[in-house]
């Protein structure tokens, strides 16, 4: 029952994801600055706080489409991020102290959160989950939620590779006590009994590449290589090159140099969430909330995904990576 009505939030967001992605494309055509409301004309102000590790691209498309709604909704946004759970918690933390209107947030350490989001809900500011978290969000007083089922997501991996042949799966996990990416890692296993989990570094590009190379090196039954993530992705492109690995590899989420892989071949698919869906649903549910009183999803999340990424789809895809909208 409740995967039946998860799907149901895939179509909703799907179609809400048209229009926005209409009006981002229209202000990337106008260099002018045209369109929008000005910051701060609805009246209201928006904080945004992502465990962001610097440097990955995924958060890039969060933050656009953040920035998009805020701007079509006329919202103040104060973007933050730390992928440090405990000063992702200062963070809330502040934005309450701010006396901001509303705060999206990620969930991907609910436990860590769970003292800051409830200081939020307590102080009368309505706070959105994304991202991370669908299992807790309602627990720790988040209206809302956008983002993708990661244990679905996790074992759409799974039964695909497996149909493909899969024995061994390395699964790479490139943030500990993540919710989220542990929970992608269960949903393969549970499709492929012999997948195997992998902790690394996801901060330090060339420690992944190393130990990525030394363990495909030593194992040669590794027949894919599942990442989180798509910098990781490219990590692992370098390290089963430098380890002579026949392993494939396939990798959740999406960005242009990974939808240039897919379409050579060296990546076989991706698994999209649609974060740029996520920043924008985000920021539009708490301005129709604070303006309207609306609850989108009905007290149920809202998913953005899973969507599968390969050479029959990349062609139409591709041209939005280079936007920075998919």
């Amino acid at each position: 029952m409740r995967r039946g009505l998860l799907t149901t939030g895939v179509v909703t967001v799907l179609t809400l994801a048209a229009c926005s992605g209409g009006g981002r494309d229209k202000s990337a055509a106008d260099d002018s600055g045209g369109g929008g409301n000005a910051p701060g004309s609805s009246g209201y102000t928006v904080a945004f706080i992502t465990h962001e590790t610097p440097g990955d691209t995924f958060w890039d498309k969060v933050r656009a489409g953040a920035e998009q709604a805020a701007k079509d909704e006329g919202v103040t946004l104060k973007y933050s991020n730390d992928p440090d759970a405990a000063k992702q918690a200062g963070l809330i933390q502040s934005a309450v102290d701010a006396k901001v209107n509303g705060i999206a947030t990620t969930l991907v350490t609910p436990d860590a959160l769970a003292g800051a989001v409830t200081s939020a809900t307590a102080a009368g500011v309505p706070v959105v989950g994304l991202n991370g978290g669908i299992d807790q969000y309602q627990k720790l007083g988040a209206l809302m939620y956008f983002g993708s089922d990661e244990t679905l997501a996790g074992e759409s991996i799974g039964k695909r590779i497996a149909g493909q042949g899969a024995k061994h799966p390395l699964c790479v996990i490139h943030q500990t006590g993540s919710v989220a990416l542990e929970a992608r890692c269960d949903g393969v296993k549970s499709a492929v009994p012999g997948t195997e989990n992998l902790q690394v570094n996801g901060a330090d590009d060339s420690a992944v590449t190393t130990t990525l190379q030394a363990k495909l090196a030593q194992d040669k039954s590794i027949d894919y290589v599942v990442t989180l993530g798509a910098p990781i992705a490219l990590d692992a492109i370098n390290a089963k090159q430098q380890a002579s690995s026949p392993a494939k590899i396939v990798t959740f989420d999406l960005n242009q140099e990974i939808a240039k892989r897919i379409k050579a071949g060296e990546v076989v698919f991706a698994i999209d969430q649609q974060p740029y869906v996520q920043g924008y649903m985000a920021v539009t549910s708490l301005y129709l909330y604070l303006k309207n009183g609306n609850d989108i999803g009905g007290g149920r999340p809202v998913l953005t995904g899973p969507s599968f990424v390969d050479q029959t789809n990349i062609d139409k895809i591709l041209p939005f990576t280079e936007k920075n909208t998919r």
